[in-house]
């Protein structure tokens, strides 16, 4: 027969129990799969971090130089320019895109339907400087589309028409994708209702499907502005001049160096990073209340 011997320390088991309870209930709050996941996003995060803080620290060194070059009429008209080019760009595809994107979503599967989507992504997948060869071969003086238009005075090389036929081509695919991937989550029998209702095609669209992908709609613009404007190689085959951001960097890296190119640089993160960061908060408030359908 056994016989229980009294433990020396009685607080002693108390505080092990508790220990284990405490690293037991840890473990279990902890979402290992997340830290990692927030860990090698963070890597990612790092990298742009790095690069930004690499450039900021050899400008704010020298802050006298990088006010003198932000505050250059050159560099000012050429960001209005280059954000101005790109809004333009962004207003077509909503014009033109949005009814493509439409007829996408609603139509069946078929052989023709894949060819027009693949269609659709070919800029996503060019060179820039084939990108920018397409558009210069078609909008040339010579050009299948060039020519008439320049009989009727729109003139694309070097001209701000130029400019913005570039930005619209590499941007299309952001814009087209993102509305398409909308107007899929719109469920089709609430155009049904719509239709058994009286309302045609039309006022179909644009009361119920529409409002229903307003956020899709600003968050392909965002996404098809972003990518215009940050364009350069599609947009100095057709258009060197009037100079966008992107061109006057590189001229100014060609002619004067470094030194000014990168305060024109640092100077175009700081604008894009306020302008985009504004742009985002006003996503959270657009169609939020539609969300729930």
């Amino acid at each position: 027969m056994k016989t229980e011997t009294p433990s020396d320390d009685p607080l002693r088991g108390d505080g092990e129990v508790t220990s284990s309870w405490w690293s037991g209930r840890w473990r279990r709050q902890v979402d290992w799969c997340t830290v990692w996941f927030c860990i090698m996003g963070g890597l990612l995060v790092g990298v742009t971090v790095l690069a930004l803080a690499n450039i900021a620290t050899t400008e704010l060194a020298d802050p006298a130089h990088l006010l003198k070059v932000a505050a250059s009429s050159q560099v000012i008209e050429s960001i209005l320019l280059t954000f101005g080019a790109g809004a333009s760009a962004v207003l077509l595809l909503i014009l033109f895109g949005t009814p493509l994107a439409y007829v996408l979503a609603r139509s069946r599967p078929s052989h023709f339907k894949g060819v027009v989507e693949s269609i659709v992504d070919i800029p996503l997948i060019l060179p820039h400087t084939v990108a920018g060869l397409l558009v210069y071969l078609l909008f040339m003086r010579r050009g299948w589309l060039g020519a008439p238009l320049s009989e009727i005075g729109i003139a694309f090389e070097d001209a701000l028409p130029g400019t913005i036929v570039a930005m619209l081509f590499v941007a299309s695919p952001f814009y087209v994708n993102t509305m398409r991937e909308g107007f899929e989550k719109v469920p089709v029998h609430l155009e049904n209702v719509a239709r058994t209702l009286g309302a045609g095609t039309f006022t179909t669209f644009r009361t119920v499907t529409l409002p229903l992908s307003l956020r899709h709609m600003y968050s392909g613009a965002i996404l098809a502005w972003g990518r215009a404007i940050g364009e350069f190689a599609g947009v100095i085959m057709i258009a060197y001049y009037p100079f966008i951001i992107s061109t006057l960097i590189y001229y100014s890296f060609t002619t004067d160096g470094i030194h000014t190119s990168r305060s024109i640089a640092f100077t175009v993160i700081l604008v894009s990073f306020g302008v985009f960061y504004l742009l985002r908060r006003m996503t959270r408030y657009l169609g939020r209340y539609d969300d729930r359908v």
